[in-house]
């Protein structure tokens, strides 16, 4: 069904001849800079959006969205196509036509990126998705709209979370080897070619969490240093690639090794020193049969992005995105951890009596497996929501491969609770790596306020604590309370 605008319904009946002329002469609309058209954000400033390079006033459109209000804000004073492509019914022919209607202007011809700065060692990094969330430029570290986390199980590529601690490496595929340093001296060096067809392509759905993910939570309570992360340093993908395990055993290593030892693993990305990024896990998890850990070259069916690890990176699911290695080049084992700086000093917990005069990053284990997490998605802190029913959406995860079997949600701050609906397959004992999505219906009274509150269970009976405080420590990480909303009710 067609929406017709304000003008179809009050324009005089034109005579033939009128129409004719109209026909012949199309109306001519002012010019705007992507600048002007950034400005209109808001109800009160007016809601603009571009497609191509036509400007539309949507403001009287937007409540009448049939992915609602939050879906059509997200693109408001930027450009629509980066969203409009998330959903295929945006390429109908009657949309458009329903776009036009709101037509008040088009781009002025003289708009044009700016040109990259050559001395940047950041210039050569990928484009990104306008519709993130952008916590840092350089390095590049961004989330998706917390809207649109929940609305599919597998994140969009484009829109996956992005944690970069440097420059994006720029890798030619056909020179691209993998170092793997085996037993004895020896050392295996893999083509991208030579991995994908000398070892079996094993596949896995798989969720990343930074450790910082809701680290602005955490310094609500007490300032924390990083990256101010919302609820979106979270994602999931399915990921193609070869086992390490494969890899490590062709390499020379055995399955199992008598003492504690370590798979370590450095990326191309590296600090004006030369120094790369590394991370390690244990031996054990490395070579375990059913731990799943890839070096993937796949992403949801396509090559990595560049932002994601291209040509390819290490997943191990269940485990802090910190030891996903991107971009890597070398595979080491050691009967020590890596020396990196990410895995002696940083990515590690700490009690909330520790500061900064304190801390002693040798008193504690780097993470690896993260705490039962859970998120609302929908609705959003300070929504205006309907009288009726309310639909509360979110994410639920626990890392080292153990099953949410339940997510309580309350509308009233935890006095009374009610359980959601899981949704998404299960997974076989210990190797639940994916997240689960979760809906609930409430009815809800006009005039009221709502504190939202959501806590996740897992298989283990670990669930979320009530609250952040005692949580709390200097670098954000680990914060996995209770997340609570607040919004109101229309009356």
């Amino acid at each position: 069904m067609y929406l017709m605008s304000r003008r179809d319904v009050d324009a005089p009946r034109c005579a033939p001849a009128q129409a004719a002329h109209a026909a012949a002469a199309p109306p001519s609309y002012p010019r705007y800079t992507r600048e002007e058209v950034g400005r209109h954000r808001s109800p009160k400033e007016r809601i603009w959006v571009t497609h191509g390079t036509d400007v539309f006033d949507v403001t009287d459109f937007v409540e009448l969205h049939p992915g609602g209000p939050d879906k059509i804000l997200l693109a408001a004073g930027g450009a629509l196509e980066p969203f409009w492509a998330l959903y295929a019914v945006h390429g109908e022919p009657h949309v458009l036509e329903l776009l036009r209607q709101y037509k008040v202007g088009e781009l002025s011809p003289d708009e044009a990126p700016p040109a990259p700065n050559a001395q940047d060692p950041f210039a050569g990094d990928p484009p990104r998705h306008p519709g993130l969330r952008v916590n840092s430029q350089k390095p590049f570290n961004a989330e998706p709209p917390a809207e649109l986390l929940a609305e599919r199980f597998l994140t969009p590529n484009e829109l996956f979370f992005t944690r970069n601690h440097l420059p994006v490496p720029a890798v030619e595929p056909g020179s691209y080897r993998l170092r793997v340093d085996g037993p004895g001296g020896r050392t295996l060096s893999l083509s991208l070619d030579e991995l994908r067809n000398r070892f079996p392509k094993h596949e896995v759905t798989a969720t990343l969490q930074c450790a910082g993910n809701r680290r602005s939570e955490m310094s609500r309570v007490r300032p924390v240093k990083g990256l101010s992360w919302d609820i979106g340093a979270i994602s999931t993908a399915r990921w193609g690639g070869a086992r390490l395990r494969d890899v490590l055993l062709h390499a020379g290593f055995p399955e199992e090794r008598g003492d504690e030892w370590h798979v370590c693993f450095e990326g191309l990305d590296a600090d004006p020193g030369g120094a790369p990024y590394g991370a390690s896990i244990p031996y054990g998890r490395a070579l375990s049969p059913v731990a799943d850990v890839l070096l993937a070259y796949e992403m949801n069916g396509t090559e990595l992005p560049r932002d994601h690890g291209f040509p390819v990176r290490v997943v191990v699911p269940g485990v802090v995105g910190a030891r996903s290695v991107k971009w890597l080049r070398r595979v080491t084992v050691s009967p020590a951890e890596s020396p990196s700086h990410w895995q002696q000093n940083d990515y590690k917990g700490f009690s909330p009596c520790v500061d900064w005069d304190t801390v002693d990053y040798r008193t504690a284990p780097a993470i690896q497996e993260l705490p039962v997490q859970s998120a609302v998605t929908q609705p959003r802190p300070g929504a205006a929501v309907p009288p009726g029913e309310l639909t509360v959406k979110g994410y639920a995860w626990s890392g080292g491969g153990r099953e949410v079997v339940r997510v309580d949600v309350s509308v009233d701050g935890g006095r009374t609770w009610n359980v959601a609906r899981l949704a998404g397959d299960k997974a076989p004992l210990g190797r639940a790596w994916a997240w689960a999505l979760w809906e609930l219906t409430v009815p809800v009274t006009a005039g009221t306020e709502l504190e939202i509150v959501c806590k996740a269970v897992d298989n283990s009976y670990n669930v979320q604590p009530d609250s952040v405080a005692p949580i709390w420590n200097l670098r954000g990480v680990l914060s996995n309370a209770w997340h609570r909303v607040r919004v109101s009710v229309q009356g």
